[in-house]
Formats: structure tokens, C-alpha cells, sequence
């Protein structure tokens, strides 16, 4: 079921599902408990882009927290279970728009059901997950293996489980650190659900190896049509997942807004610090709500026609620098001027 046709879900105030924007997800690193620091990385991920935030809620002084961080923050809140069950009932009551949990590891029947009954009588969602480092050791056996087969089959036998209880309302993850396992897993499951899917490149690693892995495996997934929400899980400061996949979704012409830099990898004609104006111009336009191109280059002699086809440039060249606007040199200045020549006209554009 490719995502203009899946279930909508409502988790909070967002939409996922039906051809919806897709909603861009991270996970805080605070202790839960700590409310201060819990919503303070909220809000840093709010202004990042963040649309829907999952908190781990391990204890039952995680699940009282929820309550007076939901009344701070302005973003749905995912509760991550484990285990528990009791948990995931503590954190609906109080607050959480949305849980998260594998039925396969919080117990028996009754104990999913007491947790089925609870989102039931509050509507809230369930996002069953399965990633492939927890998959049953019957499915391993099955398949000969950890496969995109055995990952798509669990899931479905605990979203059949929730089914059976009387509850539709649910989302469905299936992760694998194999990027092209979990590419087959979603061509796979998109062809036997109609729930919409949160998509991502699980245990991904650090920011450089850990951005690629996930924009290889979720372009190849999102660009099939496949996908409503996505995570880029990194191993770093969760806002750095939140511009990850911004700019995956906008490379992918799945989101407009933002600026969109484009800069020259350098050669021996570069006269100025190239990589750290790129740098810097990266920091300077991510408060900036422009649907724009924007090119950085090194090279006064050929910056203007390699960024004819960005909306505004600059180029550097000895000492000296241009200001380029749709192809065309606009402005020379100092090469110590070029940050504020830009931001000036950034800050002035379409006026």
C-alpha cells in the first residue's frame, strides 16, 4: 500500500498516512524523568524541524514526567515501551498521543489486551515495531536466517494480534541495520498492509556513516512511494537527525522549504577557506524559512556559471568576492564582506 492510499492516523495534532506530508520523527537521549533536560532537547528539536518526538518511558516516574512535559513542549509525544506493559498504560493516562511497542516481548495475551483496551478507550495510536535483532527464533529458523521475509511476517502476526483485540488504530515499524534487507522488507510489507509505515535504517551508526546508510535505504524506500514518517537514527545529537532528513526529504522533492545549499568540492584555482565558508553559510541560513538554492563556490572565474542555476551565490576569489544572483555577478565585495553581503540580501529577499 504506497503512502497516498495507507490508513491516516492522527497522533496528536499530525496526520500520517493517506498521502500526507511525511512527518519527520527523533527520539530524546534525556532521562525521561528529567523534565528540564527532556524539554529542552524537545524544543531544540522543535525548532530543528522535529515533528513528532518518542521518549523512552522505562519507569513509572518516566510515565508521570510525560504530563508536565506535554505541557511545555508543542509536538506529539511517542512513549517508547519495553517490556512493561504497565508502562505503556501509565504513560497514556498520562498523556502520551502515541506508544510504541513490540506485543511480542510485554507478555502474554492478557497483558497486550489490558494495553489494547487503554488506547482504545483514548483512540490513541499503537506503532507496533519489529527490528531484525529481535526477531523470533521460529521465523530465523524458517527463513535460515535473519531475512526481509521473517521481518515482514512478525510484524504482521503482532499487528494480527492487535487486530484480533478489536484495534485498527495502529502504525507499523520494521527496522534492520541492513540497509538492503530493510529496503525488501518495505517493498514487501507495503504490499500486505494498509497501516502506514514509520520508516529507518535502524543502529545506522555515526553522522557521516549513519546519514549515508539512511539516505541510501530511505531514498530507495520513500522514492517507491513507500513511507509516512521517517527516523534518521544517528548516533549523535538527535537535532543532527532532524536536518538529515530534511534534507533527504527535500533532496527527494518530498518537502519544500529551506534553503537548499550547493557548494564546489574545491580545486588548486580556490583562493579563499571554501570549506569553512560553506560551513558557515550552512549555520547562517538554517533559521531562514526561504524555498531557495543557494551556491557557494571558490572561484570568482567559473563560480558565476556553475551557480546559474541557483536563486542566489557567492564566490570567493584572492581576497575578493562576487555576489551572484540566477547566474549573473550582481556585487563585487571584500573577501571579509561576503557572509554579511549575503545575509543582507537574505534577509531582504523577495522585499
Amino acid at each position: 500500500m504506497y503512502r497516498d492510499n495507507t490508513k491516516i492516523i492522527k497522533i496528536g495534532d499530525v496526520l500520517i498516512g493517506g498521502g500526507n506530508p511525511i512527518a519527520i520523527q527523533s527520539m530524546t537521549n534525556t532521562h525521561t524523568e528529567d523534565v528540564e533536560a527532556t524539554v529542552a532537547q524537545i524544543l531544540r528539536l522543535e525548532a530543528a524541524g522535529c515533528d513528532i518526538v518518542r521518549c523512552t518511558v522505562p519507569s513509572n516516574e518516566a510515565a508521570l514526567a510525560l504530563g508536565e512535559i506535554k505541557k511545555r513542549i508543542h509536538i506529539p509525544v511517542v512513549a517508547d515501551i519495553h517490556f512493561d506493559y504497565r508502562m505503556a498504560i501509565a504513560a497514556m493516562e498520562n498523556g502520551a498521543d502515541k506508544i510504541r511497542i513490540n506485543p511480542g516481548n510485554i507478555g502474554g495475551t492478557e497483558k497486550i489486551k489490558a494495553v489494547v483496551d487503554c488506547a482504545k478507550e483514548r483512540n490513541i495510536p499503537i506503532r507496533v515495531g519489529v527490528n531484525s535483532g529481535s526477531l523470533e527464533k521460529e521465523l530465523v529458523e524458517k527463513y535460515k536466517g535473519v531475512t526481509a521475509e521473517g521481518i515482514v511476517e512478525s510484524a504482521l502476526d503482532k499487528v494480527r494480534i492487535i487486530e484480533d483485540l478489536g484495534y485498527d488504530n495502529l502504525v507499523v515499524s520494521i527496522k534492520s541495520s541492513d540497509v538492503m534487507m530493510c529496503v525488501k522488507a518495505h517493498e514487501l510489507i507495503a504490499k500486505e498492509t494498509m497501516y502506514p509505515l514509520h520508516v529507518g535504517i535502524t543502529e545506522s551508526g555515526t553522522v557521516f556513516s549513519g546519514s549515508i546508510k539512511s539516505s541510501i535505504g530511505l531514498g530507495l524506500i520513500l522514492n517507491q512511494g513507500i513511507g509516512d514518517t521517517i527516523r534518521v537514527s544517528l548516533t549523535d545529537d538527535p537535532v543532527k537527525e532532524i536536518e538529515a532528513a530534511k534534507l533527504m526529504l527535500r533532496t527527494l522533492g518530498l518537502r519544500k522549504g529551506g534553503i537548499e545549499v550547493v557548494s564546489c568540492p574545491t580545486c588548486g584555482r580556490t583562493k579563499i577557506d571554501l570549506i569553512g565558508l560553506a560551513s558557515q553559510v550552512e549555520q547562517m541560513v538554517a533559521g531562514y524559512d526561504l524555498d531557495i538554492k543557494l551556491a557557494v563556490m571558490g572561484c570568482v572565474v567559473n563560480g558565476p556559471g556553475e551557480a546559474k542555476e541557483a536563486d542566489l551565490g557567492i564566490a570567493g576569489g584572492d581576497g575578493c568576492g562576487v555576489l551572484i544572483k540566477h547566474g549573473e555577478v550582481v556585487k563585487k565585495v571584500a573577501e571579509e564582506e561576503l557572509l554579511a553581503t549575503l545575509k543582507y540580501e537574505l534577509d531582504n529577499w523577495g522585499k
